[in-house]
């Protein structure tokens, strides 16, 4: 008898090492944001001939956004979500779907099996946003970002004719500057991208010039060097400086074979000419 429920045991065992598919897919999204990421984990149903909203997931009740265990997202840095602040840290996402609006949630518990032990006084944050109708039908839902800068995107969310979008910001400026303050004090100096920081946010250009001279000096014949010195001349409003740059840049881009520095500073000369 023994060795007959050792048999069963082991039978049930390898049964449940087993792999099946998913009815339902999962994905994780990892987007770049900030000095940090964001990262969004979710299942992705189908419509199979449903009807979602309204339907199987009703108008006004709180939603897992996705199936299987409710949606996750993950922010290394603090931001902003519709204009509120939301700390640093992990959260379960849920969403309120509505025939003219969507309720989105960030829960403060991040690892809960769909909606069944959601606690609306663990939410850390509620936004409301428009309802989206889409024209064309979206079978699997889908969760992606878009408009993606340093310090904004948006998360969309699209099934079956709906959807709705959520504005993220964050605030870098301040850590980069001190983190630009730091590393000059290194051994290493990152002068030519803190050189690009400075031309790209509107800073001292001064400093910027100075930093992308030297720069410069590493490799005298890179045609970057050149396009990015020139780019800082003529928002200085020296014309005459950036123009001889920028043919310096062409020169040396073209001698080296590499078309898109030709291009790129022959673009700056032009706009040196005007």
């Amino acid at each position: 008898m023994l060795s007959v429920a050792l048999l069963g045991a082991a039978h049930f065992a390898g049964a449940q090492d087993a792999k099946f598919p998913q009815p339902s897919s999962g994905q994780t999204l990892i987007q770049d944001f900030g000095l940090g990421k964001i990262t969004l984990t979710y299942s992705r149903p189908n419509v199979k001939g449903r009807k979602i909203f309204g339907g199987i997931e009703p108008m006004g009740v709180v939603w897992r956004n996705g199936a299987n265990a409710a949606t996750r997202v993950k922010f290394t840095d603090d931001v902003k979500v519709e204009g509120k602040d939301l700390p640093a840290g992990e959260y379960s996402l849920f969403s309120i779907p509505g025939k003219n609006e969507w309720t989105v949630i960030f829960n403060k518990t991040a690892d809960q099996w769909g909606a069944y032990d959601y606690k609306e006084s663990d939410d850390i944050l509620r936004v409301k946003v428009k309802t989206i109708a889409l024209k064309d039908k979206v079978e699997t839902l889908t969760m992606q970002f878009s408009s993606v800068s340093e310090t904004s995107a948006t998360l969309n969310m699209m099934w079956e004719n709906s959807a709705y979008a959520v504005n993220i910001t964050t605030s870098i400026d301040e850590k980069v500057m001190a983190n630009i303050a730091e590393a000059m004090k290194g051994e290493k100096k990152p002068y030519f991208a803190a050189a690009q920081y400075y031309f790209q946010h509107g800073k001292d250009l001064k400093q910027a010039l100075e930093w992308v001279t030297e720069a410069e000096k590493s490799d005298p014949k890179a045609p970057w060097f050149k396009l990015w010195k020139g780019r800082i001349q003529l928002k200085m409003g020296d014309k005459a400086a950036a123009a001889i740059t920028a043919q310096q840049g062409i020169d040396a881009a073209k001698a080296q074979k590499i078309d898109e520095y030709v291009r790129l500073n022959s673009e700056l000369l032009a706009e040196a000419k005007k």
